[in-house]
């Protein structure tokens, strides 16, 4: 646990009041990540060390601009080993994630980890997101997956029109790195924009952001 504790302090540097609940899951996450990584494979090796930081507090920046209050649906197109869905599921225990992935293997590891940690705000599918038909959500997160012409084509259709947040219309809300001006060109879309090195100040955030997009 004091491992744990040493590697959280990425998180607390920057968010604090945690309940009991969320500190213990966030702590206990780094231990089922690591033991499933080990069977299959879901994050680098290389980077499996720096989770905390590189994983879990990568996915918390949305949740320094973006505040999921109660009853909010948010889907994670291509979560990947559950990023960013299961961290800001334990951020916002009273929103709702379901996280979806085409990579059945990936969503095993997901699910294991989300039993682990008893989040009962998650639900997993083993599906494309274009694929999914009847269901809607407010928001639509996801982490470097795909260019944001296709994501905006698959998210569009899923996203609810009637508006829960006061702040923020129902969206695409995408983090990408490097140089976006061809990939924001070609998808003829303009999105708000937020530097995530403006939030954190670990080098790791250079030249990664948040990319915004109101349905």
């Amino acid at each position: 646990m004091e491992e744990a504790t040493g590697k959280l302090e990425v998180i607390t540097r920057y968010f604090a009041d945690f309940s009991n609940q969320q500190i213990n899951q966030f702590s206990e996450l780094g231990r089922v990540y690591t033991e499933w990584n080990e069977k299959i494979n879901v994050i680098s090796r290389r980077d499996i060390d720096s989770l905390y930081e590189k994983h879990v507090l990568h996915s918390l920046a949305i949740a320094a601009i973006f505040k999921f209050s109660n009853g909010i649906e948010v889907i994670d197109i291509g979560t990947g080993g559950g990023f960013p869905g299961i961290p800001l599921a334990i951020f916002f225990p009273e929103a709702r994630f379901h996280l979806v992935d085409s990579i059945g293997k990936k969503l095993k590891v997901v699910n294991e980890v989300v039993n682990a940690l008893q989040l009962k705000n998650v639900t997993t599918q083993h599906i494309r997101a274009e694929e999914i038909k009847s269901r809607q959500f407010d928001f639509a997160v996801s982490r470097a997956v795909a260019p944001l012409k296709e994501l905006w084509q698959w998210s569009k259709p899923l996203l609810n029109r009637e508006q829960k947040m006061e702040a923020f219309k129902n969206g695409l809300i995408c983090m990408k790195g490097g140089d976006l001006t061809q990939e924001i060109k070609e998808s003829k879309l303009k999105p708000f924009k937020w530097e995530i090195s403006e939030l954190f100040k670990e080098a790791f955030f250079a030249e990664k952001c948040i990319l915004y997009i109101p349905a």
